[in-house]
């Protein structure tokens, strides 16, 4: 049967349907799916975050389920023909298994790596990071997420000792009386978000938007400021420079509520007005009028993206305006605040429970003891036997079969081939491989790379739990089971633990039952974890310690959460259904959750915010004659991330059907290019080639192209892999090129 026949309800039976969550980015839209005679339909439901709203992709997402792409069989590459071919699942896991065990048989634990996805359900995140410190016992683990939130988390952390993307309801934005939007583009990038927007301004607010180009947000905007790439950081601190020359800083707040102001203030001192402009190009004028709608405003927020944060210096550049933010007495004051606009769609509980090279569920560090043994604890190890932390994504991705790097990756839900910067670099790391693997419901492009790829599940498919940007935390509930041939990404892990214990022990020669406690645990751990029943063998040990059921795997999450950070103990399926989400920390089941965060204090051992003395510092790399231009990249609304999903919609790939190159009327004129012109753009690092978009939106010294595109018209082919020291972040969002008429 296939797969269209299985959507079509049978004559006489009512269509089914169930309430859920678009699959694309972090607003987490809410929407019914309905399957009938006609296959799976989309309609928007009145939730919170997008109030009865949903975009192109929103509207269009059903239709990857039953897509001619659609993977429903493993594949195997062929050795003698370098291709891959049809195989059965038997023979596609012993392929994994057999290759894992080589691999690490020869180069050690750390030989085999994992690569995760910020699109992974709360479950799968915490399944992965749970197999690869105990299932493979590697500390080679973390995920596309560090390419997205990693800055504005870091900055979060050491600021207020917590990291949720909004602190506050999304609803906030809507009274704001002054709204900051620093390098974002919701209406492109999460379109039912304007509607907040649109909120705010009608009740009188002022939006301002901090952006190199005039975006479809920009445009909506009261006040538009247009810096250079890379000197948003020094745009902060001239603000708040003239809030404290102005006496817009809330002197009983800082006092009271915070620690380290003086230090900030010496620093911001030297950013007068005029140097700003004279760095940034934002006129001091723009800054002025800023600095006056934020500290004279009632109810004022200050928010940051991307834009801001994909730099070799993002962490810094978060941390200005969050000193911004704290120096005004924004943070926990109703109807203020700082926040960070996530993006992926479980980009906030993706970076929460375990796939980030230095963390544990709930936010915990792997490196603190008493993190360790709780963790420990749960899953039934000794907590010397937790690897310690691993690397971030680039440094990891870079790594990869390079003498002493691991010579293994197990890739879920991401496409580094496409989303990684210096991709053509990547790509040649990951073709240097003894095995890669891939799962995935589409031949991407790192599919296409792959010894085995394994069919997944696909949103509509299986239960779980997201986490949205506001923190909170919401259930994707399945429509239909997935199509014969496809299996889920925690059966398939759960599936692969049970192969290579088994593995383990016949190769040891080990005989006789594995024990059913776990060395090194107490009786009540041995209650607290799934090791299996007594007398039971490595294989089944291992598939109790790593189950397929969501619910059962959510349960064992919140124990592992409860204590930290992300506090997940007393969020339950049913407490989510009988509300519209639940919002983390919530530690028990019968107290209150957390909409919003600081009111009383910060997570911080004192209670008090962090300022943290911050300077602007030039991008990694430079223009010069031969790289005369800065580049920077972004999204456009029909498109998703990589596109592996979206470019396969017929629709989206109608609205934008290949890359571009957006110049300045000006530029294309000395360059002698004119709109659709073919154009090459060259860095130190590889080219790509795209039609020339004019448009007087851009500044004349920066050229823009989005990344969602493969093959000639691959942008990050010439993106800067320098990174942020502090959280890995390659500078995406600048680097110096050269543009002519290909």
């Amino acid at each position: 049967m296939t797969d269209g026949a299985r959507s079509a309800t049978p004559p006489g039976l009512m269509p089914r349907e169930v309430a859920t969550h678009c699959p694309y980015c972090a607003l987490q839209c809410g929407m019914t799916l309905r399957e009938g005679g006609t296959g799976v339909t989309v309609h928007p439901r009145q939730f919170p975050t997008n109030r009865g709203g949903l975009c192109q992709k929103g509207w269009t997402a059903a239709e990857l389920l039953d897509h001619p792409d659609r993977l429903t069989t493993p594949l195997v590459r062929d050795p003698a023909t370098d291709t891959l071919r049809p195989a059965s699942w038997e023979t596609a896991l012993d392929r994994v298994v057999a290759g894992i065990r080589a691999v690490q048989a020869d180069a050690g634990r750390d030989a085999v790596a994992v690569f995760g996805g910020g699109g992974l359900t709360n479950e799968k995140a915490y399944a992965l990071g749970k197999f690869a410190r105990i299932g493979l016992r590697t500390r080679h683990i973390d995920y596309n997420g560090r390419f997205c939130m990693s800055s504005a988390a870091a900055a979060g952390m050491r600021a207020f000792g917590i990291d949720r993307g909004l602190p506050f309801p999304l609803a906030d934005l809507g009274r704001a009386d002054t709204l900051l939007l620093v390098g974002a583009n919701p209406a492109e990038t999460m379109p039912p978000l304007v509607r907040w927007l649109t909120e705010q301004r009608g009740n009188g607010g002022k939006l301002i938007v901090v952006d190199p180009r005039v975006t479809a947000t920009a445009r909506q905007a009261d006040l538009h400021l247009q810096p250079l790439p890379g000197t948003d950081l020094a745009v902060a601190n001239a603000l708040l420079h003239i809030a404290l020359t102005e006496g817009w800083v809330d002197r009983a707040y800082v006092a009271e509520r915070t620690t380290g102001f003086d230090a900030v203030r010496r620093g911001v001192a030297a950013w007068w007005p005029a140097r700003a402009e004279q760095l940034s190009g934002v006129p001091v004028a723009d800054l002025e009028a800023t600095a006056r709608a934020l500290g004279t405003g009632g109810r004022v927020i200050i928010l940051t993206a991307r834009g801001a944060e994909q730099h070799a210096k993002g962490v810094d550049t978060v941390t200005a305006y969050v000193n911004l933010a704290l120096a005004l007495g924004l943070p926990g004051r109703d109807g203020s605040g700082y926040g960070c606009l996530t993006g992926q769609g479980n980009g906030q509980g993706g970076r929460e429970h375990g796939q980030k090279a230095d963390q544990l569920p709930g936010y915990r560090k792997i490196d603190d003891s008493a993190a360790r043994e709780h963790v420990a604890g749960v899953w039934g190890v000794p907590a010397d036997e937790l690897p310690g932390p691993g690397v971030p994504a680039y440094q990891l991705l870079d790594a990869l079969g390079t003498p002493g790097g691991p010579r293994a990756l197990l890739v879920f839900g991401s496409n580094p081939v496409v989303s990684a910067p210096r991709a053509a670099r990547i790509e040649g790391r990951l073709r240097d491989l003894d095995l890669l693997v891939v799962a995935d419901l589409l031949l991407s492009e790192t599919a296409a790379l792959a010894d085995v790829v394994l069919p997944t599940a696909q949103w509509a498919e299986e239960d779980g739990t997201m986490t949205n940007l506001e923190g909170r935390v919401l259930r994707r509930r399945a429509l239909r089971p997935p199509p014969p041939g496809v299996r889920t990404d925690l059966a398939i892990i759960a599936d692969l633990a049970a192969r290579l214990a088994a593995a383990e022990v016949t190769a040891s020669g080990a005989t006789g039952p594995a024990p059913a406690e776990a060395p090194g645990t107490t009786p009540a751990d041995a209650e607290t974890c799934d090791t299996g029943p007594a007398g039971a063998g490595p294989a089944a040990v291992a598939a109790a310690r790593f189950p397929a059921a969501p619910a059962t795997v959510f349960a064992e999450l919140r124990r592992a959460s409860a204590g930290g950070a992300a506090d997940y103990a007393g969020i339950s399926w049913d407490r989510i259904d009988a509300d519209d989400g639940v919002y983390w920390p919530c530690p028990t089941e019968d107290g209150p959750d957390t909409p919003r965060l600081f009111v009383d204090r910060f997570a911080t051992p004192d209670g008090r915010a962090r300022f943290h003395s911050v300077d602007h510092r030039p991008a990694a790399e430079q223009v010069c004659a031969t790289y005369p231009l800065h580049f920077t990249t972004g999204r456009v609304l029909a498109q998703y991330q990589s596109g592996t999903q979206t470019r396969r919609v017929a629709a989206l790939r109608r609205a934008a059907p290949e890359a571009f190159v957006e110049l300045h009327p000006d530029l294309a004129a000395r360059l002698g290019i004119d709109d659709g012109d073919p154009v090459r753009v060259t860095s130190r690092r590889g080219e790509f080639r795209a039609p020339a978009r004019l448009s007087a939106g851009i500044r004349p010294d920066t050229v823009f192209a989005p990344f969602h595109y493969a093959g000639a018209g691959r942008a990050n082919s010439v993106t800067n892999d320098a990174v942020d020291p502090i959280s890995g972040m390659p500078e995406f969002k600048i680097c110096a090129v050269r543009v002519e008429k290909a």
